[in-house]
């Protein structure tokens, strides 16, 4: 009976040790990816390439380079369903990060150190490389449980999502690699969620980056005139700032939430003129501009707030002009509004609700992304597609200092997406049409 006993607690220790260093090996494989430099404006694009081809050679997946833009690759990796009638999966991330201002970090952002709580400090943790090792790892699980889908899965690893996409999945989306694939249903980026509900996104809000100048008649700096151009821009400036304070006011009331409403920061305010010193004192410049960055909701009147730019904020009567940046239509390539259904007429989110219930999560209330991410090039094409990055109890630290993501809380999201991709990629509903988005 003893002996029995102890080889009991042999065989348990044992398990025990073979587990950790499975979740050591994991870890490694995750850290790899965080400590490859791909910051803009100079990401070693190359370098991540090369590691997710490794990786996807290790699971016997099939892969393509594709470079849109020469120097900018694009990895398509494949695991083929069974049907291929069955409209295909695509799990997307970007492999590119905002730039880190090293000195502010705790820890070097690019050596995914991993400290005694369990924490992963690195440029890129949350924000996305978490998601895309995830894809990949929840795949080797689902493989060697002896899982086979009867949907193709791809996964898309883009370049430049930081600085628009343009060069990655904007490409992409357009290009007839992508008509090929047959996607039903995309997957891309979510947020952390401080709390232990998962927060999943329907849509984003589009930027319209904005440019108001006004001009007028220099004159001396002790001189009182009307229609200055500095005069002229400060009006708008607080006209614009009376629309953002009642937009925000909606946010403080609890009315409504961040995505929902029209955010408008100015972000530059330019005039003057300048002096090898600093600038001149005692002259009033004949020129002035300020920029705004503007976010729209899908649910929002875009034509009305142009309007409103128009009349309001740079009206001509004033010598004022306006330009955009980048603006972005909250309307797709069919006219309709640019979000993903949630209810019961997109059976990919009904899906996608009961696999993270059955991984033992919790998602919150569908939100609207305040910002932008790759999923708009898709969406415009009609096709549903949702945010979602499983970090709960996670604070958000995208873009910030000391970006970091816990072990715990990153081997949890493999769990969550393998549960999600078996449910896709098995997913065949004989009373709906393959073939018809609208519904979507």
């Amino acid at each position: 009976m003893e002996l029995s006993f102890h080889l009991c607690i042999i065989s348990l220790l044992l398990l025990s040790s073979k587990s950790a260093a499975k979740e050591s090996e994991i870890i490694s494989r995750f850290q790899r990816y965080l400590q490859i430099n791909t910051a803009q404006p100079k990401p070693l694009y190359r370098e991540a390439a090369d590691f997710i081809l490794s990786e996807a050679a290790s699971l016997s997946l099939e892969s393509q380079t594709l470079e849109f833009v020469p120097g900018k690759p694009l990895v398509l990796l494949k695991w083929p369903g069974s049907d291929p009638s069955l409209s295909s999966v695509l799990l997307n991330s970007h492999t590119d990060v905002v730039p880190a201002e090293h000195d502010k970090w705790t820890h070097p952002p690019f050596s995914a150190h991993l400290d005694s709580n369990g924490d992963i400090y690195a440029r890129g943790s949350q924000d996305m490389k978490c998601v895309g090792i995830q894809y990949l790892e929840a795949i080797r699980r689902l493989k060697a449980s002896g899982f086979e889908p009867k949907r193709s899965v791809y996964l898309s690893f883009v370049p430049d999502e930081e600085i628009g996409g343009h060069a990655g999945a904007e490409k992409f989306a357009e290009s007839d690699v992508f008509k090929g694939l047959n996607v039903g249903i995309v997957l891309d980026e979510g947020l952390a969620s401080p709390t232990e509900n998962y927060r999943t996104f329907y849509a984003e809000r589009c930027p319209m980056w904005l440019v108001i100048k006004a001009t007028g008649a220099p004159g001396h700096g002790a001189k009182l005139y009307d229609n200055t151009a500095m005069e002229n821009i400060l009006k708008s400036i607080e006209s614009v700032r009376r629309f953002r304070a009642s937009q925000f006011d909606l946010v403080k009331a609890g009315l409504k939430a961040e995505g929902e409403v029209v955010s408008v920061n100015m972000v530059f305010l330019k005039a003057g003129t300048p002096t090898p010193t600093g600038f001149v004192m005692n002259l009033q410049p004949s020129e002035a501009e300020a920029g705004f960055d503007i976010r729209v909701p899908p649910t929002a009147d875009q034509e009305s707030l142009e309007r409103r730019i128009a009349e309001e904020w740079a009206p001509s009567s004033r010598n004022m002009t306006f330009m955009f940046k980048q603006k972005v239509s909250v309307l797709d390539n069919s006219g309709r509004p640019i979000l993903t259904a949630t209810d019961s007429s997109n059976p990919w989110w009904g899906l996608l609700e009961e696999a993270v219930k059955k991984a033992d999560g919790k998602l919150g209330k569908p939100e609207i992304f305040p910002a932008s991410t790759d999923a708009r090039y898709f969406r415009l094409l009609g096709l549903p597609a949702i945010g979602f990055s499983p970090m709960a109890n996670t604070p958000i630290l995208l873009h910030d200092h000391n970006e970091f993501l816990n072990k715990d809380e990153y081997l949890k999201g493999i769990e969550i997406y393998e549960s999600i991709i078996k449910a896709y990629a098995s997913y065949v509903d004989h009373g709906r049409s393959e073939g018809s988005r609208d519904e979507l």
